[in-house]
């Protein structure tokens, strides 16, 4: 894991040149095709040296969603299991590594009709009161919630009235079946100097541009298809570079605030990270050494 611009793949690909690993990408732009230069995806020479599972798999019209990911992910690491290679997920989707480790819960979204109900019935019997009901349906959930909570009371209930069963019960079954079959190792590839990850950032949205990032969104409104608010054309880089075809931004406006995007998004995976429990932050100098010996040391083997 990492943030962007901080070279997961190079070490990625190292790693799967002297583990038994194959790599599945953990990222939520590398899916789409034909966004090849905007989101940094390994070009045909590293992809031959070392293949990627899950790029490349969606159109950019789609609307590609977190349950669809654990899916497909946890589908091609049993494939790898199988083979008795072990999976190395790499990316910096951090919400999509979340929903690897700890599922996805299938409660019922809100119902502004139910909580209506619930809102009318707690003004004419109090809030305690519906505590109590919540008590006689639901024992332990209702053990965890304070009677003086009316949010989460509500939830309860109105999970309680969607589905017939109890929150308790169907947390419970998720937790069951979320449980993830592997014991993981987590990585932590980050420069450990800020300005460092800033010119790198820079200088890769340079190296884009060069390689004909305008080009490539050119080419994709061009499908006629793909409208700005789809989550695809909403990945960094692409959003600003919309703007500026559009005809909002000059170009070093977009270039401006494309970098800019960059560094936010990589502010935001660093918060991540840095409460993300039982990481391992590589080594600046050597970071494969560093990941080596991480994993020899949790008992992989490694090849010969």
């Amino acid at each position: 894991m990492g943030p962007t611009a901080a070279r997961k793949t190079d070490l990625a690909v190292e790693l799967a040149s002297r583990l038994p690993c194959d790599i599945v990408s953990v990222d939520s732009a590398m899916i789409y095709r034909g966004m090849d230069i905007g989101t940094a995806k390994p070009g045909p020479a590293i992809l031959a040296r070392a293949p990627h599972r899950l790029i490349d798999i969606a159109d950019p019209a789609e609307r590609y969603s977190v349950a669809r990911f654990r899916s497909q992910a946890l589908a091609e690491m049993a494939a790898i299991a199988a083979t008795r290679r072990i999976p190395l997920l790499v990316g910096g989707t951090m919400l999509y590594f979340r929903a690897l480790q700890q599922g996805l819960s299938r409660l019922p979204e809100a119902d502004p009709g139910v909580r209506a109900g619930l809102d009318q019935q707690a003004r004419l019997i109090g809030w305690d009161a519906m505590h109590r009901r919540l008590v006689a349906l639901d024992p332990v959930t209702a053990a965890r919630i304070h009677p003086n909570d009316p949010q989460r009371i509500q939830r309860a209930l109105e999970v309680q009235i969607l589905t017939g069963r109890p929150m308790s019960e169907l947390l419970a079954a998720d937790r069951a079946a979320n449980v993830l079959p592997y014991r993981l190792l987590k990585l932590v590839r980050a420069p450990s100097d800020r300005v460092e990850l800033h010119a790198r950032i820079a200088q890769r949205f340079q190296r884009m541009l060069d390689a004909g990032f305008v080009a490539e969104v050119e080419n994709l409104l061009a499908r006629g298809d793909l409208s700005p608010d789809l989550p695809s054309m909403r990945c960094v880089g692409y959003r600003q570079m919309l703007k500026y075809l559009a005809g909002e931004y000059s170009f070093g406006t977009m270039v401006e605030h494309s970098i800019a995007a960059t560094r936010q998004l990589a502010r935001r995976q660093l918060t991540w990270l840095r409460a993300e429990p039982a990481c391992h932050w590589l080594s600046d100098e050597d970071p494969v050494s560093s990941a080596v010996a991480l994993i020899a040391g949790s008992g992989a083997v490694l090849a010969e």
